[in-house]
């Protein structure tokens, strides 16, 4: 993705946190004609120093998983908190608005999980992350009826082969970044959190 130096982060440990906190996920790879194919999923990543592995899964009808197979190379799109920014936060009026975000990019290369034990230790990553006292109840519905909804999945194993993190918070106008937090702070949830990433990256003003 485009990336001017002064919104690119190379720290893991803030690419991790973003993909964990939000984890609906776009993946992106190419069908079977060359044409963009995408699916938005719920991923689980995982960290080991600087590199990542990703897990997810897809319904068994959507073709995703074919076109995975076929070519494993992927793209995984982790987006943060976004919001719009008013040129009003600026001292003076030559200014105008612009969008700040904070974003991950994944490339990939794909491996199938298609066995069933693969596919329940995939499943049990995501309930540990978005629900884990549904772990009991899963284990509760008895193996015929675990065994015939993982047949209607297949999993994937994303192996992580680089990674861009991005966060766009207006670091190089410091002369906004006052009035930006202010505005933000009051705002959105979205806005919300860009205020407190302000916080933490040390971006306070003028």
């Amino acid at each position: 993705m485009y990336m001017p130096p002064q919104f690119k982060s190379d720290d893991p440990a803030l690419a991790a946190e973003l993909m964990r906190d939000h984890p609906f996920a776009t993946l992106i790879s190419n069908d079977d004609g060359g044409q963009p194919f995408v699916s938005h999923l719920p991923l689980h990543a995982e960290r080991s120093g600087d590199a990542f592995t990703i897990w997810g899964h897809c319904a068994k009808p959507n073709p995703h998983w074919r076109y995975l197979q076929a070519r494993p190379k992927a793209l995984a799109v982790f987006m943060g908190p976004h919001a719009y920014m008013s040129p009003k936060v600026y001292p003076d009026l030559t200014r105008v608005p612009t969008w700040n975000y904070l974003s991950v990019h994944c490339e990939v290369e794909a491996r199938l999980v298609e066995d069933d034990f693969g596919k329940d230790r995939l499943l049990k990553k995501l309930i540990g992350d978005h629900e884990p006292a549904y772990a009991q109840q899963w284990l509760d519905l008895g193996e015929e009826f675990q065994r015939k909804m993982l047949a209607g999945i297949v999993g994937f194993e994303l192996r992580v082969t680089s990674w861009q993190c991005k966060l766009k918070l207006n670091q190089h106008r410091k002369e906004a970044h006052a009035g930006m937090r202010q505005v933000y702070a009051s705002g959105s949830p979205d806005e919300r959190a860009l205020a407190q990433w302000m916080e933490r990256l040390g971006l306070q003003g003028g």
